[in-house]
């Protein structure tokens, strides 16, 4: 089942377009990491598919209805957003915070079950130990884990999440990345924002590379299984630095290269 299309989606922002006739489809049960260099569009491009930004030409359809059509709660209860910035205009504590994801499902039978997907989401993410801290008090990692927390409780089929592992240490961002590929598992489709190349290719299905064309529009150039995707030519060209993808114990490991630098331990 196709959870999220993207067909020829243009955005402009005054004279400049950001994105250039973006198509991108997501299949129910499916983890595809969106990859690019900085300024290539790629927040631009989630906030247009979780319909915060207007596309000034093409479509995006959720669970095969168009996004313009859904009501801003039946957008809510179709895809849930994890935005690059984790901010809070008030003290609330994160048990809170957690808990506003289920506005989407108040006065339904869903409802009922507000608590127990709220406690599921913060053990998920292991921070239900903070549930009474203030989420200004966290450090930006935590914050994130707390937010991912909040998306999970949403109950949503669709999960768009940009840089989710941003600020996080190896091990939270291995965690984070596992925690989105067991939601995957259950039958959720997952578009996610990441940098790290290698996360994205040891967990996605597959990878779209989003970069700038000649005049600086976001457009998609490459979108496949990992190894088909993240390739030395590809990246090299895109990210504008010699890159080389290796084999590594059945893994896929790119690394950029650094010929002429070396750590001398001799002093």
């Amino acid at each position: 089942m196709t959870a999220l299309s993207v067909a020829g989606v243009t955005v402009s922002r005054g004279d400049r377009t950001v994105l250039a006739e973006v198509s991108l489809d997501l299949e129910a049960g499916e983890l595809v990491c969106l990859v690019g260099p900085n300024g290539a569009g790629k927040s631009t491009l989630v906030s247009t598919i979780a319909g915060t930004v207007d596309a000034a030409s093409g479509t995006v359809e959720l669970l095969g209805d168009p996004i313009g059509g859904l009501s801003k709660i039946e957008q809510a209860r179709r895809r849930a957003v994890l935005p690059q910035e984790h901010t809070i205009g008030f003290t609330f504590t994160c048990a809170e915070v957690v808990q506003m994801a289920r506005h989407a499902w108040a006065r339904t039978e869903h409802s009922r079950d507000d608590e127990a997907a709220v406690a599921e989401a913060m053990a998920a993410c292991d921070v239900a130990g903070f549930a009474r801290r203030s989420f200004g008090s966290l450090s930006g990692g935590e914050r994130g884990r707390v937010a991912l927390a909040r998306v999970l409780a949403q109950g949503t089929p669709i999960l768009l999440l940009d840089e989710p592992t941003a600020a996080m240490d190896p091990h939270y961002q291995e965690q984070v990345m596992a925690i989105v590929a067991d939601q995957v598992k259950a039958g959720a489709a997952a578009l996610v924002v990441v940098h790290d190349l290698n996360l994205a290719a040891a967990y996605s299905d597959r990878v779209a590379v989003l970069a700038p064309d000649a005049g600086g529009s976001g457009r998609i150039v490459a979108v496949g299984p990992p190894r088909e995707t993240l390739t030395d030519d590809l990246l090299s060209r895109v990210y504008g630095l010699p890159m080389r993808a290796h084999d590594v114990e059945g893994r896929h490991v790119i690394l950029p290269e650094r010929s002429g630098h070396r750590n001398d331990t001799n002093g």
